[in-house]
């Protein structure tokens, strides 16, 4: 899962000498909380909805409302961006990225490849990914199994499955603490699911849950 695979190419960007009252407004009318600065096609830094806090005058400022707008028309995205940005190449992992984005406690990473931008990968991005890789949204038969982390319990439920005809279009296997694993299957097709049920009990293998699931647009 490469992060090229998931990042929005759309990028909305400012240039260094936008003003932040112009920045606070495109992010507003955008319904973003972060903007890339570029120069020259090149990444330069990053403006956030908190950085243009902190250049905005303070509620307790004594400025009058003509002197605030003045100081923000006046004061430059080069003055308050953040320099020193997090970036991440297209053909990192996903879970790359989210770790980078965990560990800076960051929202979005600008993503980089020989210097020039060429999308953004947020959190956003990141949860949408999640829905894909696990096949939310899709039309089938979702199963849940509860089975001891053994070589070989896979293969079986796949093998139960084929033998129904059925098509897996997605599986997502989730390691407890207790040492069982969840094996999360989204199957293609339709079945009569009490007997789906007892056909993988019947072979030792535990279903926790099993349920027909409707499309859904992401």
């Amino acid at each position: 899962m490469a992060v090229k695979d998931f990042m929005t190419r759309k990028v909305v960007y400012i240039s260094p000498d936008t003003t932040v009252s112009h920045a606070a407004d495109l992010m507003r009318e955008q319904g973003l909380h972060r903007l890339p600065v570029i120069e020259n096609d090149q990444l330069v830094g990053l403006v956030t909805e908190g950085t243009i806090a902190q250049a905005s005058p303070s509620k307790a400022t004594s400025l009058s409302i003509y002197e605030m707008n003045y100081l923000l028309n006046k004061t430059k995205v080069k003055d308050v961006m953040i320099r020193d940005v997090v970036t991440v190449s297209g053909y990192a992992s996903l879970e790359d990225a989210t770790y980078l984005m965990l560990k800076n406690k960051i929202g979005i990473l600008p993503v980089v490849d020989n210097h020039q931008v060429y999308g953004v990968i947020t959190d956003r991005d990141v949860f949408q990914a999640f829905l894909e890789i696990a096949g939310y949204g899709e039309e089938g038969i979702r199963v849940r199994f509860v089975t001891e982390d053994e070589v070989g319990v896979l293969g079986k439920i796949i093998s139960l499955i084929v033998e129904e005809n059925l098509n897996i279009s997605h599986t997502v296997n989730i390691p407890r603490k207790d040492g069982k694993v969840i094996i999360e299957v989204q199957i293609d097709g339709s079945i009569d699911l009490p007997a789906l049920k007892e056909k993988f009990e019947a072979n030792g293998i535990q279903v926790e849950e099993i349920a027909r699931t409707s499309a859904k647009v992401l």
